[in-house]
């Protein structure tokens, strides 16, 4: 009988501690599996913010380059604007890539603000030739080229908004979802130089200075918009 206890005891006793092994076991690896998962899905949004602004730039690289080369001739203040923008808009791929490789939340936040930044500094400049034009008037030359240089920003701008936008939505990132409606209002500011190439073909040369205005006016209003998202998502 106490043979009988000794030998329940003995397994009444084993048994937890092989219980706890197990549990130990079960949770450490369970425990492994967790942080492994966190690691993987900040490496899969890093990986996948770095690749929406790899694109975005490429895309907005490609339009810059072919505004710059109808600007060298076509001399309109309106493509300048709307050049000067573009390349401030592509330039803001760089913070926010480095946000991304370093999957830092701060990172990210500091990169909105300079997107921020990025599209007013662009306002001002723009606004500045538009108003040196207005006082020194130089009618654009090369119409039909200028008109094809804003098709070209309107869908450079497009394209380079719907892969930021919708790579902001499922990375929940604020700066991208920022940086993204700055490209879309950008697609219809490149519109504005269409009209510009058609209205001086009417002989309203100084509507391309005007227009220069009007799209700094645009940036301005994107600047703030801008400024409401990131804010919101800090």
């Amino acid at each position: 009988m106490s043979h009988d206890a000794g030998a329940h005891g003995h397994g009444h006793d084993h048994a937890p501690a092989e219980s706890r092994r197990a549990h130990g076991h079960d949770h450490d690896g369970a425990g492994h599996g967790h942080s492994h998962g966190l690691v993987g899905q900040s490496i899969k949004r890093s990986t996948e913010g770095v690749r929406a602004v790899s694109l975005s730039l490429l895309v907005l690289g490609l339009t810059a380059a072919a505004q710059i080369v109808v600007f060298a001739a076509s001399n309109s203040v309106a493509l300048l604007a709307d050049l000067i923008h573009n390349v401030g808009d592509a330039a803001t791929a760089f913070p926010l890539g480095i946000a991304f490789a370093l999957r830092s939340a701060r990172a990210e936040r500091v990169a909105g603000l300079f997107v921020v930044l990025a599209i007013f500094v662009s306002a001002c400049v723009a606004g500045h030739e538009a108003i040196d034009r207005l006082i020194n008037p130089n009618a654009p030359d090369h119409l039909i080229a200028l008109a094809v240089a804003g098709a070209i920003g309107f869908a450079g701008n497009w394209i380079a908004a719907q892969v930021r936008t919708r790579a902001g939505n499922r990375l929940d990132s604020a700066a991208l979802i920022a940086d993204g409606a700055h490209a879309r209002a950008d697609a219809y500011v490149s519109l504005a130089v269409i009209g510009s190439a058609i209205v001086v073909a009417l002989g309203l040369d100084i509507a391309d200075p005007l227009i220069g205005l009007a799209i700094t006016v645009v940036i301005l209003k994107i600047t703030i918009d801008s400024w409401r998202t990131v804010r919101a998502g800090a």
